[in-house]
């Protein structure tokens, strides 16, 4: 999931006249583009890694969900509004149950133990 969010990132930084166009033509200022950004490439790194896994799992499947009911809403981008959908479920299963045993949390539950 987190590669998802890193090559947003990345696609967003390489279109990034094009993604602010079509966030605005959506009624969503362009302004935010470098917030939106940030949080795919955070959120991505944080669940690559592990670190803070459950919060990031949260922040990213609520920034899922506003993204499927603002940009995907469509019949157009059934598809889309599907994966984001599917996304913030499986971000949500994230934030309950952690990273997993290979993660900076684990390692660092298990140093403080």
């Amino acid at each position: 999931m987190a590669y998802i969010f890193l090559m947003s990132g990345w696609m967003k930084i390489n279109a990034y006249a094009a993604t602010a166009g079509y966030m605005e033509s959506m009624g969503v200022p362009g302004m935010l583009l470098p917030l939106t950004i940030l949080v795919d490439f955070g959120g991505g790194l944080a669940l690559l890694f592990g670190f803070q896994a459950r919060l990031a799992a949260f922040g990213l499947a609520g920034f899922s969900l506003i993204t499927a009911l603002l940009f995907h809403g469509g019949a157009e981008d059934a598809i889309n509004f599907m994966k984001n959908m599917a996304m913030t479920g499986g971000l949500l299963f994230m934030m309950l149950h952690g990273a997993g045993k290979f993660s900076v949390d684990n390692m660092l539950e298990k140093s403080s133990v």
